[in-house]
């Protein structure tokens, strides 16, 4: 009789546990936070995937001082995505960042939340401008007179008296005349 009344109540259990389904305590799943390091000033998007395909979130920021933001379904099947900026003025340190699932669908009313760090410094490198260009090119042919004007001056008036005098030797062969 002993065994009888132990099988029950551990079969009772297990049915009770069965009919109840997944139990959570309006929090599950996560929400991706990126970057999850910025600086005052800064966009943040937020994921999850804690709502199902099609669902959408009501987002919290109000902890950074960002307020309400939608998250909506994104590119990828389940996940919903939203954006926010944190306010420039925004003190350093960890804040929470909650989204919570609408009614419908897997979400059901779910909480999900992740961690936002805010620095004043930036953890990406600066970006430098462009550096142009200058001087001459390495290249082991030509570049004699260098990029001095004064030579280079020099080197076309050169040219120019070495092209007249070969136009006026080659007119003179052309007329017949001798050297």
């Amino acid at each position: 009789m002993r065994r009888t009344a132990a099988a029950r109540l551990l079969t009772g259990t297990a049915l009770a546990v069965a009919l109840a389904g997944p139990a959570h305590a309006g929090t599950g799943g996560s929400l991706e936070v990126y970057p999850a390091t910025v600086t005052p000033g800064s966009q943040v998007t937020v994921n999850t995937t804690a709502c199902g395909a099609g669902g959408t979130a009501a987002g919290d920021a109000s902890a950074v001082g960002a307020g309400a933001f939608v998250l909506a379904p994104g590119t990828h099947k389940e996940v919903a995505v939203g954006r926010f900026r944190v306010p420039p003025g925004a003190q350093p340190g960890t804040y929470e960042i909650v989204a919570q699932c609408d009614g419908h669908g897997k979400g059901n009313g779910r909480r999900v939340s992740g961690d936002l760090v805010v620095t004043l410094t930036s953890t990406r490198p600066p970006v430098r401008p462009p550096v142009q260009p200058r001087g001459s090119v390495k290249t082991g042919v030509g570049g004699a007179l260098g990029p001095d004007p004064v030579r280079t001056a020099a080197g076309v008036a050169a040219l120019a008296v070495a092209a007249a005098g070969g136009t006026w030797l080659l007119h003179r062969r052309a007329r017949g005349d001798r050297i």
